[in-house]
């Protein structure tokens, strides 16, 4: 499911691999916070995080 989740953060949000790479360092111990990691670091925005939440529930 990471995968997934990586390949639509690229595809659908424009985030690139080295700013999830970034995040992904950031979660290793908790990887399910890695949406808000992005967002707390600013490579996200508030409507890109409501987005993730809502792809993340459908998923």
């Amino acid at each position: 499911m990471q995968n997934q989740f990586i390949a639509y953060l690229q595809d659908e949000l424009n985030v690139s691999s080295e700013q999830i790479q970034l995040a992904l360092r950031q979660c290793e111990m908790f990887p399910s916070q890695l949406p808000m990691i992005l967002w707390q670091y600013g490579l996200i925005n508030l409507g890109q995080l409501d987005q993730i939440i809502d792809w993340w529930e459908m998923n």
